[in-house]
């Protein structure tokens, strides 16, 4: 596999550098954003590994920058920062996945590995089923356009992720820790709220200024995306 490591801590270059290499992957390295920016547009990678805090462009504008060139390349977050908020700022940008340092090699290749997987599992399931629907709400998977009541609807990357999971799974209520290992791959603290975070974001995009609510919270357990017949009449 070929990755683009774009990280300027000589340190933790080295480290992930030697331990990707006898994993058997080809490692490309950049020191600052802009000449990660300049080679992921200019060569192609099968995962990049993304510093948050770089010198001259810091890694939340670049990975906002490749996603607006439409580039899906999985993108893995390295920072010192762990909150929730930084953890939804980078999804936000277009991360696929975050890893907060230190953290130990091992994990590090196993997100790999599930980004890798879920990507080869996408595929086929995307050409099977293309559009989702509920109610008067459509998401289709193969030219990413999400609508409701015939209105376009604009959804970040993360937030497409999580309504295509509850739209696959509809009339059955998912617990948070399987929306966080489904939607994002990775096993955050239990004590985050990022799932609620984006539950509301939703919401607000596809329940608000509708007449017929189709994200329930079932209160101790989770969330279901239902269509409720009774209320519609």
């Amino acid at each position: 596999m070929k990755i683009l490591l774009v990280e300027d801590e000589p340190n933790v270059i080295s480290v992930i550098q030697r331990s990707l290499t006898l994993a058997g992957h080809e490692i490309t390295v950049a020191m600052d954003g802009r000449s990660g920016l300049e080679m992921s547009n200019n060569h192609r990678f099968d995962l990049i590994i993304l510093d948050l805090m770089l010198p001259v462009i810091n890694g939340m504008e670049v990975c906002r920058t490749i996603r607006q060139k439409h580039n899906r390349v999985p993108i893995i977050m390295l920072t010192a920062l762990g909150s929730t908020e930084n953890i939804v700022s980078g999804l936000d940008a277009g991360a696929d996945d975050y890893l907060t340092k230190p953290f130990k090699l091992a994990e590090l290749e196993a997100r790999i590995r599930t980004l890798t997987r879920r990507g080869q599992e996408m595929e086929p399931q995307q050409k099977s089923n293309d559009l989702l629907t509920i109610d008067d709400l459509t998401l289709d998977r193969t030219a990413k356009l999400v609508h409701r009541n015939l209105k376009p609807i604009e959804l970040t990357a993360t937030e497409f992720r999580l309504l295509e999971f509850l739209l696959m799974h509809q009339n059955r209520v998912l617990n948070r820790v399987e929306i966080l290992e489904s939607v994002w791959d990775i096993n955050f603290n239990l004590g985050t709220n990022v799932v609620d975070v984006y539950i509301n974001y939703l919401r607000k995009k596809i329940d608000k200024n509708y007449g017929r609510r189709l994200i329930h919270t079932v209160f101790g357990m989770g969330y279901v995306m239902r269509f409720d017949y009774e209320n519609s009449k």
